[in-house]
């Protein structure tokens, strides 16, 4: 059973007038592998330099084993802890062997050789890290990925219970990367070691970490499993950006990415359009109008329409309809509902048959309502009527009763901002 090995218990670390870490607590088991993320300066480099105790923090303990770790010596914290930094440099052209050799000296006794004990432990971190056959060659002729693994095996010949890697990866190419966190989350189970990473890279952090924490300004803002941080709402909170959180098909993990619009504008506060959308045509006003402060609401849909998702996912309301069936009452009603607590109304360029034709039949509901109705007519009517021929009237009634015909959305979302001001 695996026991808790590391304790951090409310650690705060200040440089003089700037406090960079306050009240950070969390606990380890063998073999876990937790992921620091946050903005530039929430503390993830001060945390790790804390924890290997490059660092001493004003308040608080860090436990290994139960023993403060500033009253461990030098060679005991380098027997406990093994470090893997951004970039290395070497300073003379040393072997691959020697260096990684260089990671038994917490082993060694004062004023005396490597035994033949420490030059195995050496060839076994090579072999584990893939370098063996680099054991001759210089530090220097190395590409970057050659060397994050010649630090790690040195950091390994250390035969260390707790690995520490501030942002190793971030300087390598995509394949290096995912070499060396493959290797390095291996590792940690195969040998019950420690692994605390800090990660610029969310989705990376997620497919790799068994736990999360998420700092902001020094103090930890979320921590636990990766789908219980990484949500819309501790992204947003921490780096003020919208995103859109996903499972990934295949590692199962949460999938973040970056909503292109972000919701900081007032121009539309206190007001509601309601879209009438469909086949992707509604997704880019969608996001227009959230970016602008407007409350979106949208419908009917069917659930398996590219709009329907976009809605979801942006969380903006929307009335959903089984695929391939006829819009019924009961969503038809539901989407009057909607409309009746809009400013303003949007048809979308899609295409209309019988199914979902009682989204026009609501846009003229609106304008009989006094409801303010944007049409985007960019494509022939021909491409877009699927009910015989009869859209043609059905826009004709609506333009008699004043809806405004556009070409674009950006021209609607024009003539929304300028209604919305007056």
């Amino acid at each position: 059973m695996l026991v808790t090995l590391l304790k951090i218990d409310n650690i705060d670390f200040s440089y003089p007038g700037a406090k960079i870490l306050e009240d950070v607590t969390f606990e380890m088991k063998s073999g876990e592998f937790l992921g620091i993320m946050g903005p530039n300066g929430s503390g993830k480099t001060t945390l790790l330099r804390c924890l290997s105790n490059a660092l001493s923090p004003q308040i608080g303990t860090v436990l290994i084993d139960g023993k403060d770790i500033q009253r461990l010596s030098k060679k005991e914290i380098a027997r406990n802890i093994g470090v893997v930094p951004q970039t290395s440099s070497v300073d003379f052209a040393f072997a691959v062997s020697e260096l990684v050799l260089m990671g038994r000296t917490p082993h060694t006794e004062r004023f005396k050789s490597e035994t033949t004990h420490d030059f195995e432990i050496a060839e076994e971190a090579m072999r584990l890290t893939n370098i063996l056959h680099l054991s001759e060659r210089t530090f220097d002729e190395l590409s970057g990925g050659e060397r994050q693994r010649v630090i790690i095996a040195r950091a390994l010949a250390q035969e260390p219970k707790i690995l520490l890697l501030d942002e190793a990866t971030v300087h390598l190419d995509i394949s290096s990367k995912f070499e060396i966190l493959n290797l390095v989350r291996n590792l940690s189970k195969q040998r019950e070691i420690i692994v605390i990473a800090v990660f610029h890279d969310l989705n990376l952090a997620a497919q790799y970490s068994d736990k999360l924490i998420l700092l902001d300004n020094g103090k930890i803002a979320s921590m636990g499993l990766p789908h219980e941080v990484l949500t819309p709402e501790n992204i947003q909170k921490t780096y003020h950006i919208d995103v859109i959180v996903k499972q990934h098909p295949i590692t199962n993990t949460p999938y973040v990415t970056p909503c292109p619009f972000a919701k900081n504008s007032e121009d539309g506060k206190g007001h509601t359009v309601h879209m009438i959308c469909g086949g992707g045509s509604g997704s880019n006003i969608m996001r227009l109008l959230l970016d602008n402060g407007f409350k979106v609401t949208t419908g009917v849909l069917n659930v398996l329409d590219s709009d329907f998702v976009t809605a979801k996912n942006l969380k903006i309301p929307v009335i959903g309809e089984i695929p391939f069936s006829q819009i019924t009452n009961d969503s038809h009603k539901a989407n009057i509902k909607l409309i009746k607590k809009a400013n303003f109304v949007v048809v979308t360029d899609f295409q209309i048959g019988a199914g979902n034709l009682k989204n026009i039949e609501a846009a003229e509901f609106a304008l009989d309502s006094k409801v303010p109705v944007i049409v985007i007519d960019s494509t022939p009517i021909s491409d877009k009527d699927f009910i015989g021929g009869d859209l043609e009237k059905h826009f004709n009634q609506l333009r008699e009763h004043q809806a405004i015909f556009v070409k674009n959305p950006k021209m609607a979302l024009n003539i929304i901002l300028k209604e919305a001001a007056t």
